[in-house]
This record gives structure tokens, sequence and C-alpha cells, in this order.
């Protein structure tokens, strides 16, 4: 096609979105066509673009709300990306936000479909997961997620042999990226009835905190400064009864990287980069954390799992909150 494909991938928190993004765009990347990435967060210093970054994948981000209320920085980063001539842009909204194909994927269509083509809006779908249900907001939210998708794909299928698709296996990519790429139907068609005062209970349910920090220490590797951090969290966690949503860190230095992620108290973290990586004494380490919790309670979990760490923190800056109501810049109706 002459035209970029943007393919959106929404889905709850945890539910696999930038595993899949990141595995499909080396995917097309290895088949000679060029991919870019665009995350999004209600906050800064995101984990995921890192990851993006140390994949060498072309990225951008759009932080401080989801695509539909900063629609204009995901144009814009959207342009950015288009300057290198992509064939496909992968954009990821905020795993706590719906009404995606109203308020994101029709104005998409509408004032740039003369340079990209939307594609159908997938929704990924964790089996396993069972926190949306934790209350009737989240289920509300993560049913109207589901409700609004063009497709519907379930994820992880490296551990759930129901599944769909495994970004860990590959299972299910080629197949998924046929149907979006196919560049026949146009995304954004399912559009729905949302109640904004229940969307907005929901995305306030969820404490939200994200933390960048440089670490000095005597000579350890990436995994010996991210593993013992995300195990003190979750043990923290289940001390303070806060249900942990989706909390992931990625840790940093000279000499590889090591990210690792949870998405409950109860579950083994899945860990990738260099676990061999040679021991270092410095470390940027990159943290987000999503959870059943207020914000306070998240800020002392993580400070403490922060101080029990060996080493001296030359920077450290945090940011505590539960995410604003939201206010699309195209709201329907």
């Amino acid at each position: 096609m002459s035209r970029t494909i943007l393919v959106l991938v929404g889905g709850f928190l945890g539910a696999g979105k930038t595993s899949l993004i990141l595995a499909a765009a080396h995917m097309l990347e290895q088949r000679g066509i060029r991919a870019a990435v665009i995350l999004n967060d209600q906050a800064g210093s995101l984990v995921d673009t890192e990851l993006a970054r140390r994949r060498d994948v072309s990225v951008d981000q759009v932080t401080g709300g989801c695509f539909c209320c900063r629609f204009h920085d995901l144009a814009a980063a959207a342009e950015r990306l288009l300057d290198a001539n992509p064939a496909v842009i992968f954009a990821e909204p905020v795993g706590s936000c719906t009404d995606i194909a109203a308020t994101v994927v029709q104005p998409l269509v509408r004032l740039y479909g003369g340079r990209l083509h939307v594609a159908p809006f997938t929704v990924l779908v964790d089996p396993s997961s069972a926190v949306q249900h934790e209350c009737d907001d989240l289920a509300y939210l993560y049913g109207k997620q589901i409700e609004e998708a063009d497709l519907v794909r379930t994820t992880k299928a490296d551990l759930h042999p129901e599944a769909q698709i495994s970004a860990r296996t590959g299972q299910g990519i080629v197949e998924w990226l046929q149907e979006v790429l196919a560049g026949t139907t146009t995304g954004g068609s399912r559009l729905i009835q949302v109640d904004y005062g229940c969307y907005a209970r929901a995305e306030a349910v969820l404490g939200w905190l994200n933390f960048e920090g440089m670490l000095r220490s005597k000579p350890a590797a990436p995994a010996e400064v991210v593993g013992p951090l995300l195990d003190k969290i979750v043990a923290l966690s289940c001390a303070a009864g806060v249900v942990l949503v989706h909390c992931k860190a990625i840790g940093s230095a000279a000499t590889g990287y090591v990210k690792a992620a949870v998405t409950a108290n109860s579950l083994e973290p899945d860990v990738e980069g260099d676990l061999t990586a040679s021991p270092s004494t410095r470390h940027r380490v990159l943290l987000n954390l999503r959870g059943l919790g207020d914000p306070d309670s998240l800020r002392r979990i993580v400070d403490e799992a922060l101080d029990s760490l060996p080493g001296e923190w030359l920077e450290r800056r945090m940011d505590s909150f539960r995410p604003a109501a939201p206010v699309p810049a195209y709201r329907p109706g």
C-alpha cells in the first residue's frame, strides 16, 4: 500500500500489548518491512519505551494522558515517525482506556486518512487475568474494551494452550499480521456507548506510579538489581494488601539490560534481556506500577523497596497518582 498502515493494539493492563507489538515489529523488520511504535502512558519514564530502544525499534511516546485526551500529541508522534517512511506504525493506548474506536480511530481515519490506513483495532485478552473483575467499574471498562474491538485475540499461548497468540514463541503473530495488514478493512467500525462517569470511576480505582533513578552500587549485574527490587515490591504489596495489576521494571547498565514484570502478586515474574550481563557500578532503573491501592501506599512500598537495594541513589524521581477523568479531544456526541 502507498499509505503507512497504523495498527492500534489495545487491551487491559498486562494483557501483553507491548510484547506483541515488539515481537511483530521485529518479525516485519526481519522481512525488510520498516516498522515503528508509539507508546502511551499517563506519566513519563516508560519502561516500554526504554525496552523498545534497547531492541533497536523506532519508537515515540505520548505521555501525560491517554491517546484520546492527547490526540494531537499522538498525531505529532505519528508525523515524526512518518519522516522515516515506515510501512507500519504500531500504537498502544493505555491499558485502562476504552472508547478508542470513537475518540482515536475514527478521528485518525477522518483527519489523516490520506497518509495513514488505520487497520482493524485489535484488543488483547490475557486468559489468566482476573483483576479487572475486582469491582463493577473495572469489569465495565474491561467489557467495553472488548465490545469495541474489531479483532479480539487471546495472548500468552505459551502459558495457556487455548490462547491464540504468544509473543514469546511467535505463535499466531504471522496470522494476526496478515489480517491487520491486509488493507481491505478500516478500523473503528464498532462504536459503543460509554458511561464516562463509570469510565472515570474505573480508572480512579487504580493507583499509578512511575519511577526513574540512577543507582550507584558495588559491581552488580542488571538482574541483581531488578530481580530483588521486584521481589521486594511484591512482598511489600502482599503485606499491605495492595493488589498488583501490572508492575514492570528495567535496569540498564553499560553492560546490558534486564526487564522483569508481574501481572499479579502471586505470579512469577516474566524476565527478558541479558541475564549474563557483566557487573556494573551504575544502573539506570525505570519502574512502572499499577495497582489496586492508593497512590500514597504505592509510594511507600516503592520507597521501601528502593531503599532496600545496596548502594546510593544519585537520582530519584517518582510520580504517583490516580488517573484523572478522561476528556477526549474528539468526544462522540
